[in-house]
């Protein structure tokens, strides 16, 4: 299946797409060309979850799953700095406005997706209660300790750390965050790998031919590429997103949102990829190592970058963004405490993303 990848569409569409991001970047685009570096984009998405599959299906789980969590993680964090640069006080919020949006897609979109199509194949999706647990309290203390915090804290006028609290924020963030990784992939790794009615699924059995070591390093290189031409053609047509949600009467946050769901696109299509497969396990790995990445990854970096940007850093949410937070750990709570779930869990958790859009859109 891989021994053909130096033909496959794969290889070049990265290359293209970065070809149009070199033409591209700092240049004000017409319509007629946000269209093309819309598909370059498209492409780029779909080349990364192909490329993201190989790689997953030569490391193993649940190393394939932190690769690209990791990975999108990291250039989504550049795209945010680089955005509150020239954002100035208009991009005060949008680290916040980006990462809440990473949670509520991942923990409700992504989550909902995998339970749902889990369920519609086998009636139950089954998963490992104890993993995913793990990994669900460690996203619910990383998005208390900082994104809620910051509205209570009074060291700072208004929803803001002052500046040893975010410090301490992004020390806790990266602690938890490097101490799952090490539960995940070192001490307790088989609490990540997919099962099937109580079982470990043999991931032999669940592949096809393992890629070589060299095909992989390929692959590697094709998913870096492709995810920072994600990104950066995300950045691009950024300023085309905020002329409409300007024009549509639309909060700012919105294109926070809307960043977000481009960035998040590739794991998104992996996820529901390994659904279809019958590896749900697989499919919440990513979910929640999108989401705890995204937090635990980002907020170390824009506390590094407070010191050379000015303004306002907020990261405290609002009451409606603490509301839906906290509904959603609830119920992920409920959902995942069985290790099984019907397809009324996964409807409930789709309708809270339905409920976060709709409100992004309509505060």
């Amino acid at each position: 299946m891989i021994a053909a990848l130096t033909t496959k569409w794969t290889m070049y569409v990265p290359i293209l797409a970065a070809l149009v991001l070199v033409l591209s970047w700092g240049r004000s685009v017409p319509g007629l060309i946000v269209a093309l570096v819309s598909v370059a984009l498209v492409g780029a998405v779909l080349a990364a979850v192909y490329h993201a599959e190989v790689v997953a299906h030569r490391v193993g789980e649940p190393y394939g799953s932190l690769v690209l969590a990791v990975a999108v993680t990291v250039i989504e964090v550049a795209l945010i700095v680089t955005m509150m640069i020239s954002g100035g006080d208009k991009a005060a919020s949008l680290a916040r406005d980006t990462v809440f949006a990473a949670v509520m897609i991942t923990c409700n979109g992504i989550f909902g997706l995998v339970l749902l199509i889990g369920a519609l194949r086998r009636r139950v999706a089954v998963f490992n209660a104890e993993g995913t647990g793990a990994a669900l309290a460690t996203v619910a203390t990383l998005a208390t300790l900082s994104l809620v915090l910051p509205t209570f804290t009074t060291s700072a006028p208004g929803p803001e750390f002052s500046s040893a609290q975010l410090a301490f924020a992004a020390v806790a963030s990266l602690a938890l965050y490097g101490l799952f990784v090490m539960v995940q992939t070192v001490r307790h790794r088989d609490d990540f790998l997919p099962v099937e009615d109580g079982g470990a699924v043999d991931e032999s059995d669940t592949h096809g031919h393992v890629p070589s070591t060299r095909i992989a390093l390929i692959s590697l290189g094709m998913l870096v590429l492709a995810l920072v031409c994600v990104v950066g053609l995300a950045k691009v047509v950024s300023p085309a997103l905020e002329s409409a949600v300007a024009s549509a009467g639309l909060p700012q946050s919105a294109v926070g949102v809307v960043i977000a769901m481009l960035v998040l696109l590739p794991e998104t299509i992996a996820a529901v990829n390994s659904a279809r497969r019958n590896q749900v396990q697989i499919g919440l790995n990513l979910a929640l190592g999108s989401a705890m990445a995204s937090i635990g990854l980002t907020i170390p970096v824009i506390a590094i970058a407070t010191i050379w940007l000015s303004g306002p850093l907020v990261l405290g949410l609002g009451a409606t963004q603490m509301v839906l937070l906290a509904l959603t750990v609830v119920v992920s709570t409920l959902t995942v405490v069985p290790g099984r779930a019907t397809l009324l869990h996964g409807g409930v958790h789709l309708a809270l993303f339905a409920a976060f859009v709709f409100l992004a859109a309509s505060p």
